[in-house]
């Protein structure tokens, strides 16, 4: 090359740097709003070394080797809170090669599942510092666990089963104290159990069989378990006493023999039909990785001079992107130590090194990543569980779609972080606090008190999330967003005003609630049931049914609270269980006789506790009232002898609207509450019947009210108008109760 060449060359470099520089700062006008984090670069890095290290699949759409976005471009398998990486999911996808070993970069990364692919070579000892779910099931991995592993402090799920793993496994799980499930299973692992798993005091489900291990299980003896499988090893000793505490259990195919304090239950010896075989499908589930000669081929057909221009290509790219980032990195640190100043005493936020899965209102493909179903025996029996095929993962949680995903961070914001002056209620899921958004939006913010979930329980959550958000009605309070990180669970909600139908009927600073509006209400109450038993598919029971879960707006229309989210209670935690308990004395009057037997059909005893609620709008009584003398304490119990008696029916109503309807409508009412309530559920009415009962009563008595000239305000009875006499505000202590 000439000297003429040459610098007709450097000419072109330099001038196409300049270009380059130019080009970011005209290209992108939020240039000069919007920062891109160190974190996020350090991620993007991270991710295009993966690429690169898994040989540059197609499959992987959208995924560049040099610059880009992964979240503003939406790349597969990514899902970002804002610009945050936070699960990668790529499972499936036949995807070849290794890991790469820049995983350890991805800071706020919380869920990665490689699961199913053609993954091969040792498991990186640099992984995602704080995640939470690791799913490396089904590839080649070889070698052993990498001793990084102790420093995974949040790790709750960890899965590498159906690999290549082999020799004795070290101390890795010294202070992995948030590890709930572990699945080491088929693979090579040889030599006795560490003692670190003695120190797993949080797991509930092992799964160790068709591996080579031997010696004692000693270490496993005092650990919270559910699930152990330990078939087809080389155990030997004594099986530990405290295994018969174990629901589910398998054991078969080891040395263990009796002797010295062998336990006195039954343990049936190994036997051949006692031994479980692995998986007869195993082998296809795993397909060969791709191979690399097509891309080895590519690379040879470039000539001399091709290879000369894609080096000096990359290396101006390259030196480009360096004077970029450097200048980012630096204004980015800037700015976010100026926020952090900025917001730490109001917001108290987590450092970003420990943020759990925050999202972005516009989530890109978020799914929690799924591990190894195992098979559950229906029994508390220790069996030997014959596997015919695997289960290869449980289905993927369903996001909701027409929710908004909070961080945090906002609703911290929003409810002053969560202040008394903010709290609205207190129920049997948790607190409910008043959220004012910083675009104006009033919203009820639901606290779901809840214990530390499993994945499991995790799915089980987001499933009653995705049905409560389908839901569409207007008597209904709408489920308008939801956020799961830092363990938290909060419900975002359309906000109603805090005054309760239990507060409207039993606080004496309002004045009563007229006859026709009754029948109003009760018509809004049971068209909302009806569509929640009808109109929607699979038809929904509310199961929580009472005046406390039912709102009054400003023109009294009722709006039914916490559709569907009975079903959480079991998860909630032993504080909020108690404090549901005590609630449920003063609420067992909705109750069903039903309730509590197998098999039964919730929407019935929906149907019974909406003729409880209509006993309640007819006499002014509660359910159960313990102040009360002994046979006028149950509603349902006092008022069942009388609602065919007209004598006793006319004393039962309540003393506020008395002489304001007819003999005649008393009685077509009384009819229809003792349908509702009667005590063989099947001789209850269809919810459908039942709103056009109550639709012909509530006109036939507005009919009546027009023609003697006694026209209410629509919609809004005049006793409720708010006036300094007269109009006092409901305790706060009222909203979405349940």
């Amino acid at each position: 090359m000439t000297k003429q060449h040459l610098r007709l060359f450097l000419i072109v470099i330099v001038f196409s740097v300049f270009i380059t520089l130019q080009a970011s700062a005209i290209t992108d006008p939020r240039d000069d709003y919007r920062i891109i984090p160190s974190f996020l670069l350090s991620a993007v890095a991270a991710l295009q070394d993966l690429y690169k290290e898994l040989n540059y699949p197609p499959q992987l759409e959208k995924w560049r080797s040099y610059a880009g976005d992964p979240c503003d471009e939406s790349w597969k398998g990514i899902s970002c809170s804002g610009s945050t990486v936070i699960f990668i999911q790529l499972p499936g996808l036949n995807l070849g090669g290794h890991l790469g070993g820049q995983l350890h970069n991805l800071h706020n990364l919380k869920q990665l599942d490689v699961s199913s692919n053609n993954i091969q070579g040792e498991i990186p000892y640099g992984l995602p510092p704080n995640a939470t779910h690791i799913n490396l099931a089904c590839n080649k991995f070889s070698q052993n666990i990498p001793n990084s592993l102790t420093f995974m402090k949040n790790l709750r799920h960890l899965n590498l089963s159906h690999n290549s793993l082999s020799g004795p496994i070290g101390n890795v799980f010294t202070g992995l104290q948030n590890l709930k499930e572990m699945d080491l299973s088929h693979n090579h692992f040889t030599g006795d159990l560490p003692s670190s798993f003695g120190t797993l005091k949080n797991l509930t489900r092992l799964f160790l069989q068709n591996n080579k291990f031997t010696g004692s299980v000693i270490f496993l003896a005092d650990l919270p378990l559910s699930h152990l499988n330990i078939q087809s090893n080389h155990f030997s000793g004594i099986i530990p006493r405290q295994f018969q505490l174990i629901p589910n259990l398998w054991f078969g195919g080891n040395r263990f023999h009796p002797g010295g304090n062998y336990p006195p239950w039954d343990f049936p010896l190994e036997t051949e039909q006692n031994i479980n075989s692995p998986p007869t499908t195993e082998s296809s589930a795993v397909e060969n990785y791709p191979s690399r000669k097509a891309h080895e081929r590519k690379k040879k057909r470039l000539g001399p001079g091709g290879i000369a221009l894609m080096v000096g290509g990359g290396t101006l790219l390259v030196s480009c992107a360096a004077l970029l980032l450097t200048v980012r990195i630096n204004r980015a640190r800037a700015q976010t130590h100026k926020s952090l100043e900025g917001s730490e005493s109001a917001l108290h936020c987590i450092p970003t090194t420990t943020v759990e899965a925050e999202e972005s209102p516009q989530i890109l493909a978020l799914s929690p990543p799924t591990f190894m179903s195992r098979p559950i025996p229906t029994a508390r029996n220790v069996r030997f569980e014959k596997i015919c095929s695997r289960r290869s993962f449980s289905k993927k949680s369903r996001i909701p779609a027409n929710a908004k995903l909070y961080t945090v961070a906002e609703l911290q914001l929003a409810t002053n972080s969560f202040s008394e002056e903010n709290l609205l209620g207190e129920g049997s899921l948790g607190s409910v606090y008043k959220g004012e958004f910083p675009d104006g939006q009033v919203m009820a913010v639901k606290n779901i008190n809840t214990v530390s979930l499993s994945l499991h329980e995790e799915e089980q959550f987001l499933d009653v999330i995705w049905t409560a958000a389908r839901l569409r009605h207007p008597n209904i309070v709408t489920l308008l967003g939801y956020c799961v990180e830092h363990g938290q669970h909060l419900l975002v909600y359309k906000f109603v005003r805090n005054l309760s139908l239990d507060d409207a009927l039993h606080c004496e600073v309002y004045k009563p609630l007229s006859w026709s509006l009754r029948l109003q209400i009760a018509l809004g109450i049971a068209r909302a049931l009806n569509y929640l038993h009808s109109v929607c598919s699979p038809p929904i029971a509310h199961c929580n049914l009472k005046a406390a879960n039912i709102l009054l707006d400003e023109e009294l229309t009722p709006h039914i609270c916490d559709t569907g989210l009975a079903v959480l209670r079991p998860l909630t935690s032993n504080t909020v269980k108690l404090k549901a308990s005590e609630m449920a004395i003063g609420n067992c009057g909705y109750i069903a006789p039903e309730h509590g037997q197998p098999g039964i059909d919730n929407k019935k005893s929906d149907v019974y506790a909406f003729g409880v609620l209509l006993l309640e709008l007819l006499t002014g009584r509660r359910p159960f009232d313990s102040s009360r003398s002994r046979e006028e304490q149950s509603l349902v119990k006092w008022a069942s002898a009388r609602l065919h008696d007209n004598d006793s029916l006319g004393q039962m109503v309540d003393s506020g609207i008395k002489g304001t309807f007819s003999s005649k409508a008393l009685s077509q009412y009384a009819d229809i509450v003792s349908l509702c309530i009667q005590p063989e559920k099947e001789f209850r009415p269809p919810m459908t019947e039942v709103v056009e009962s109550v639709r012909r009563l509530l006109q036939k008595t507005r009919s009546r009210l027009i023609e003697g000239g006694e026209v209410e305000v629509e919609g809004f009875d005049k006793s409720f108008h708010s006036t300094n006499t007269r109009f006092v505000g409901s305790p706060s202590m009222s909203i979405m109760s349940a």
